[in-house]
């Protein structure tokens, strides 16, 4: 037992009550034995347990600096039998004066599991909730929960994601452990036990959202109260744009944005690439060197998150009849794809904060319904007339916002209307949709590989390159096309079966599946017989048929059998060959004057983008990292002789509302501006380098967009379409310097 002094034991007096439906199992500060309390490689120091600053009495739990130190506890005898429970509750605080990451494994008597991670902040103690069936943000509709701990009742709780499966009847035991702490690390513990309903859960989302569609129960600089805020902050930009576009006036630019002070090419009416002294270029219509500075999804539409079924997650949505209701919509994204995953409220109605909040920001105030109205029988609305969302003013607002910013491109999935403004260059996707056959590799995040072998997916590219080349066929201010949007040529990770997953995509399908006939087909034109494969790849194949059986498993490359390696890649290659090949074609008989500008790889193999260099007059990489450098091997891209474009980056924090900070996280929003500075400065760097694309225009809704749940700060502007001023004041100087860099005349010829 504790040995307590008489301010300890006073203490106890004061330690956190528990909240309704909580129900104790074990107290290390009082301990009982009815709990077996287990450390390996940790410990419960015997002194007096501690008081904290708060009042609250917990005892301190050592993990020594080894591979994993735990703590484990069990029942005494028997199991737990937690059937009528929602989640497990730990009573927790950091012992040090820095954030710590404790693991949760939970295990039942049929050896399932259950596990959480536990990002316990500094700071005062908090009672944890691990949910005790699979549960994460995405069960709310959103990829990142809102930030942990937050206040209920007047405590501090922190809900956790949990995955994996129990049977609740029999749990025998929950290990808290951490990963390879550098130094002892303590956690301070005062109770362990469950939690029998699940409105905790509940309250963590409840009321989340507030009517402007930010983050209710945070604070930051840029944060709406009100609709004269948010006029007052336009008001304000509008004097600051002037004195912006009148800068980026002093630029030698022509009419695409091509610098005119340096060197020059010969025109040809459309853009195109050239290779002069080393480095790439793109060029004007009018022949000057142009370095793209985009930013994708420059759209109106990017504030809609789905409201249906999580009506309470919101605080102020409007009622039918007001003045934003024509905001409201319908939607589904339950598509099946590795994005919609394991993801709720998907469809339904949604509502769109941004749409909302320009109309909110430039209408004229909704008058109260008159003596005069009310006398005519008039419904109270009526004196409210439905919004009218002002395109055109915010058209032009935007693009004299990326001009006065330092941007010259309009990235993929932009506005149409802005394009046809023709003020800046910009660039176009190929979403080529058909009922063509697809290839699995595993990820399939945004669907299955096409299937280029399939002549039906030659119809869908020529279809597609028509209706996208239709209205664009003749405009010089098209840079180019995108030929889809990060397909998943590999699954994640660096095994074998990751790097050739189309490879084992297409072996596991039936023979009624073309690139499945295509890879047969070069394997039997390679090795002629069954004995002939069997003997370079390792394996007995007693039958050549066994090979068109669906869900045939090819052995792992090894060193002892390098055919099986060699011929995985020749497959890849040539399925990446045919797939570009194809859009090539197509878009040269469509679209001639216009660039293929590449694959926008997130994952790839080095067979796709060879075969991109091949047949692409532009290599695309979306690059989440620190530098261009850090996410691609320039030196292997410059054997391959194209220009690259960055078709995606993005740095972002949690401290402005969203809760994601994306892929390329920062500590604070202070930090983006220099993050995004050293990546373009990297990027201008790199001879092969043409431009690069910010990820995106527009925050993503706290409560997630459409397509996927995703709830990231990336923006340059707010879901209240307020500008981060220091953001885009850093952004603006890094644009123009790099502007500036590729401006410069060109030093005289020596005699």
């Amino acid at each position: 037992m504790l040995r307590r002094t008489l301010p300890a034991v006073l203490a106890l007096l004061f330690s956190s009550p528990l909240l309704a439906g909580q129900q104790t199992l074990f107290n290390f500060v009082r301990p009982a034995a009815v709990v077996n309390v287990v450390t390996e490689d940790a410990s419960l120091p015997q002194y007096n347990a501690e008081q904290t600053a708060q009042g609250e009495v917990l005892r301190r739990v050592v993990f020594n600096p080894v591979e994993r130190p735990s703590l484990r506890l069990s029942p005494q005898t028997g199991v737990w039998d937690w059937s009528a429970a929602s989640a497990m509750t730990l009573r927790l605080q950091s012992g040090m004066d820095w954030a710590l990451t404790v693991e949760v494994t939970v295990l039942s008597a049929d050896g399932k599991t259950l596990v959480s991670r536990i990002d316990l902040p500094a700071g005062p103690a908090q009672t944890v909730l691990v949910p005790l069936t699979a549960s994460s943000p995405l069960s709310q509709g959103m990829r990142v929960g809102p930030p942990m701990p937050w206040v209920h009742e007047g405590q501090r709780l922190l809900l956790t994601s949990s995955a994996g499966e129990l049977d609740l009847k029999q749990v025998v035991s929950v290990t808290l452990s951490m990963h390879k702490p550098n130094v002892a690390q303590s956690i301070l513990i005062e109770r362990f036990g469950v939690q029998d309903d699940d409105l905790l859960q509940k309250a963590a989302y409840n009321g989340l959202i507030d009517g402007f569609g930010q983050f209710s129960r945070g604070r930051w600089p840029e944060k709406i109260a009100s609709d004269d805020q948010l006029k007052a902050a336009a008001n304000r930009e509008q004097q600051q744009l002037k004195g912006w576009l009148a800068e980026r006036g002093k630029l030698k630019l022509d009419k695409f944005g091509g610098l005119t002070g340096g060197q020059t090419f010969e025109a040809k009416g459309f853009f195109r690439t050239h290779k002069h002294e080393g480095r790439w270029y793109l060029v004007t219509p009018e022949g000057h060197p142009f370095y793209s500075l985009g930013v994708n999804a420059v759209a109106a539409d990017g504030g809609r998150t789905y409201v249906a079924g999580r009506e309470s997650m919101f605080t102020a949505l409007p009622p039918e009849g007001s003045q934003l209701a024509p905001f409201y919509g319908e939607g589904n994204n339950h598509d099946g794809n590795g994005s919609s995953k394991g993801r709720n409220f998907d469809q339904g109605r949604w509502f769109d904060f941004y749409a909302a909040n320009l109309e909110r920001t430039y209408s004229k105030p909704c008058l109260a319904p008159t003596a005069e109205t009310i006398a005519k029988g008039q419904p109270p609305a009526a004196a409210c007339p439905p919004a009218v969302f002002d395109q055109n003013r915010w058209q032009a607002h935007s693009l004299d916002r990326l001009q006065a910013w330092g941007f010259n491109t309009l990235g993929n999935w932009s506005e149409p209307a802005l394009e046809a403004a023709e003020r800046l260059p910009y660039t176009l996707p190929l979403a080529i949709v058909g009922d063509y056959t697809s290839i699995s590799t595993g990820m399939d995040w945004w669907g299955a590989m096409p299937d280029p072998f399939d002549p039906r997916f030659a119809m869908a590219t020529e279809r597609a390159v028509a209706i996208a080349a239709r209205d664009h066929r003749d405009d010089p201010f098209l840079i180019g096309y995108f030929a889809d949007n990060e397909l998943a040529w590999a699954a994640p990770g660096n095994d074998p079966k990751a790097r050739y997953a189309l490879a084992y995509g297409t072996l596991r399908l039936t023979t009624d599946v073309p690139a499945k006939r295509a890879f047969l087909k070069q394997l039997r034109d390679k090795y002629r017989n069954q004995q002939g494969l069997s003997k370079a790849w390792g394996i007995d194949l007693p039958a050549w048929e066994l090979m068109e059986d669906p869900g045939f498993e090819p052995p792992l490359p090894n060193p002892e059998h390098p055919e099986i390696e060699a011929d995985f890649q020749y497959f890849q290659q040539v399925f990446a060959e045919t797939y570009f090949k194809t859009i090539a074609d197509s878009l040269k008989w469509h679209a001639p004057n216009h660039l293929l500008l590449g694959g926008r790889y997130a994952v790839s193999t080095p067979e796709a983008v060879k075969a991109c260099a091949t047949y692409c007059d532009v290599l695309s990489f979306n690059v989440y990292a620190p530098t261009p450098q850090d996410g691609y091997d320039f030196a292997q891209l410059a054997a391959l002789n194209k220009p690259v474009l960055v078709s995606e980056f993005q740095f972002g924090s949690r401290d402005r509302g969203p809760f994601g900070p994306g892929p390329m996280e920062v500590a604070r929003e202070e930090d983006r501006g220099p993050a995004y500075a050293a990546f373009l400065k990297a990027a201008a760097a790199e001879p092969s380098i043409v431009g690069a694309h910010w990820f995106q225009y527009l925050d993503q809704p706290a409560s997630g967009r459409l397509l996927d749940g995703e709830n990231g700060h990336f923006g340059l502007v707010a879901i209240t379409d307020v500008p981060y001023a220091g953001f885009v004041d850093s952004v603006r100087k890094a644009n123009l310097q790099v502007l500036e860099q590729f401006n410069k005349p060109v030093a005289a010829a020596k005699p």
